[in-house]
């Protein structure tokens, strides 16, 4: 018995046009192939990325900063210590130079400015400017509670902490900086004598 709804199975037809061209560019992989939406190439958005990146790791003077861009400061300044100045003995909690002290045992440097070298000076003015950070240093420590705060590294080649040192907010090295007794930190020092 033959059903008679049955319709036999027959191939499409293909579309014909006297124009050259029409029919390759109506062929049958273009046909089915569903609709994609527009996508950005990956460089760009790569690129967009590592700009942004940069950007935000800039400090405000346009150089590059050592992790402090990174850093968030605590909501509460919790800590504190009687700091003195670091002699021979052990060094707990005491002051090295203008941007480098003890704390609890651990050496920190301070991440976000740079001060006159004490060890050696290469001038005499160095010197005096470097023996008034370090000075000014000691009083700020030694003025309250102050947080730390890590940046992009923990650690210099030297095994310092880096930390960001404020209080209510404000970062104690750009205090050093306004007084003229450090510079920000750019990724390298700078000298402090005459002609440098």
């Amino acid at each position: 018995m033959v059903e008679k709804n049955v319709i036999p199975f027959r191939k499409n037809r293909k579309v014909t046009n006297d124009r050259p061209g029409f029919n390759a560019s109506r062929s049958r992989s273009h046909r089915y192939r569903p609709r994609r939406g527009r996508r950005i190439p990956s460089a760009i958005v790569c690129a967009v990325v590592i700009g942004a990146a940069g950007w935000l790791y800039l400090d405000r003077n346009g150089h590059l900063d050592s992790g402090a861009a990174f850093v968030k400061a605590p909501a509460q300044d919790a800590l504190s210590a009687l700091f003195v100045l670091c002699g021979e003995s052990r060094r707990t909690n005491c002051v090295v130079d203008g941007d480098t002290f003890w704390f609890g045992g651990e050496k920190i440097r301070i991440a976000d400015i740079d001060t006159p070298e004490l060890s050696p000076p290469r001038c005499e003015a160095e010197r005096i400017k470097g023996e008034a950070a370090k000075s000014r240093l000691l009083t700020l420590l030694n003025a309250g509670q102050f947080s730390l705060s890590a940046g992009f590294r923990d650690e210099d080649k030297y095994g310092r902490k880096l930390r960001t040192v404020s209080r209510s907010g404000h970062s104690l090295g750009d205090v050093l900086i306004e007084e003229g007794l450090a510079r920000p930190w750019d990724g390298a020092r700078h000298g402090w004598c005459q002609g440098q």
